[in-house]
């Protein structure tokens, strides 16, 4: 009981603890009184009553808790929604991010794994199947149930027990995570309280179809932990609510709706809700950690001359090195040949034979098409149309090598042309043609890129000399980039 002294009123109530602040009070004026008049005596021994009553009453203790260790990848659990159907083709995407006993988390099937698939590789998540809810009451009223089955990963990862957990990030089995900055994003939240982080699609349509205040979960989104454990009490209770929904995103987004829980976007999460090269975006990247990429079967190969799964285990190689600046976008000008460069690094280089502003190279280059072909607007963003005039269409060079063991702690990137341009030179440029320009190379401190930072650089170029030198630096207080 926390009190030193206690009372009992005439009317037999219940003794009341000097936490009570009359009581405290009046404890503490007694004190004083005790300290002021006894505490002189050489015969008294010194009083231990206010540390006697600072242990029993706690909230009197003013000392505040340890603060908590940082939030790292031991802190998240991933629930992958994934199909028998489709794994055979799929598995090469979730092991291209998977750590093997570093990332916790479960891949939910279908059905149980067929013999071509036993024993199970220790590169892929441990598998689940998921529960059976043919036998729900509600099971007749349900217009998908294949939808309600994705939904209910989220409460079936959170049964699966796993203790220190202050994320739960669910994605499907074409969804391409970048865990390093997964944590890094996370890191930035309260996993006490109710957070509910992803991303709404890149198309118009396709947020209109459902809400433009939603996650859409192909590109992944991330849950707290007190957000899930009141959720999994009240998930089955709002699927009965709402089993016309056909679509499993949309649920999760009503049912944490009903709870008052609102989305809070991050830019790094890609639904890629998009058809074709996305070469344009990826080179545009918002200035915001990468996190994931989806729909890689409904887009072109993200590398030329690569198939789909080669492409992603090429980019996951500069993502191990720096995947905090993993496709962020850097330019740059060398004003004696009046060319721009656009550096996204790890990915792509391009140069411009014209000094275009920042605010223009930031836009993306739509060299995609849309999920649905719909009147536009089709994007959630603003794009650059291609074009076939040499003082405004780039060089386009695509990542091909990196190398960390250079003299001075730097990291060194190589991008090689993947084309001719086959244009002439841009006469307003004073026809300082870049054609012969085969490589570029990009050298970078080998210092972690603060969240929401940038990079600044500079050109090292000399002409006949077919590598032109791209050098990283702090960007100046105050320096225009354009």
């Amino acid at each position: 009981m926390c009190s030193l002294l206690s009372v009992k009123s005439s009317s037999s109530q219940p003794k009341l603890a000097l936490c009570n602040p009359f009581l405290t009070i009046s404890a503490l004026i007694l004190l004083s009184f005790y300290i002021f008049f006894f505490d002189k005596a050489p015969k008294y021994q010194p009083s231990n009553l206010l540390e006697a009553f600072k242990q029993s009453c706690p909230a009197a203790n003013t000392s505040s808790p340890s603060p908590l260790p940082p939030t790292n990848l031991n802190h998240i659990v991933v629930g992958i929604v994934g199909s028998m159907n489709t794994w055979k083709k799929k598995k090469a995407y979730t092991e291209a991010w998977w750590k093997p006993n570093v990332t916790r988390g479960y891949l939910f099937l279908d059905r149980a794994p067929t013999l071509e698939f036993l024993p199970w590789p220790s590169s892929a998540p441990p598998f689940r199947i998921s529960e059976d809810i043919t036998g729900f009451k509600v099971y007749p009223k349900i217009v998908k149930p294949d939808q309600v089955r994705i939904i209910r990963t989220i409460l079936e990862t959170f049964r699966e027990g796993d203790k220190d957990v202050r994320w739960y990030v669910m994605a499907d089995d074409d969804t391409i995570l970048f865990v390093d900055n997964l944590v890094e994003v996370l890191a930035k939240y309260d996993h006490t309280k109710y957070y509910y982080i992803g991303s709404s699609s890149e198309c118009v349509k396709s947020n209109f179809d459902f809400s433009f205040d939603m996650a859409f979960g192909g590109g992944g989104y991330a849950l707290s932990y007190p957000l899930v454990a009141t959720l999994a009490t009240k998930l089955d209770e709002c699927i009965e609510r709402y089993p016309y929904l056909r679509v499993s995103d949309f649920m999760l987004h009503s049912c944490l709706a009903d709870l008052g829980v609102a989305l809070t976007q991050e830019k790094g999460f890609h639904q890629i809700d998009l058809h074709g090269d996305i070469s344009g975006l990826l080179s545009s990247h918002p200035q915001s950690p990468l996190i994931s990429i989806h729909h890689i079967d409904a887009i072109d190969p993200i590398f030329p001359f690569m198939s789909r799964s080669e492409s992603i285990n090429h980019l996951m190689r500069p993502a191990k090195v720096d995947p905090s600046r993993l496709l962020q976008q850097t330019i740059c000008y060398h004003r004696p040949s009046n060319w721009s460069f656009s550096i996204s690094w790890g990915y792509s280089a391009h140069i411009y034979e014209n000094i275009i502003p920042r605010s223009i190279l930031r836009r993306p280059l739509e060299t995609f098409r849309p999920w649905k072909n719909k009147r536009p607007p089709f994007y959630m963003f603003n794009t650059r149309p291609t074009y076939n005039d040499p003082c405004q269409a780039p060089h386009l060079f695509s990542f091909d090598s990196i190398d960390e063991n250079v003299e001075g702690n730097q990291t060194v990137t190589t991008y090689s042309r993947t084309a001719p341009r086959g244009l002439p030179p841009c006469s307003s440029s004073a026809n300082h043609s870049a054609d012969f320009i085969t490589k570029i190379q990009v050298t970078l401190p080998a210092i972690r890129l603060e969240a929401r930072g940038k990079d600044c650089c500079d050109i090292a170029h000399a002409p006949d000399i077919n590598t032109t030198q791209v050098i990283y630096r702090a960007c100046m207080e105050g320096e225009i980039i354009a």
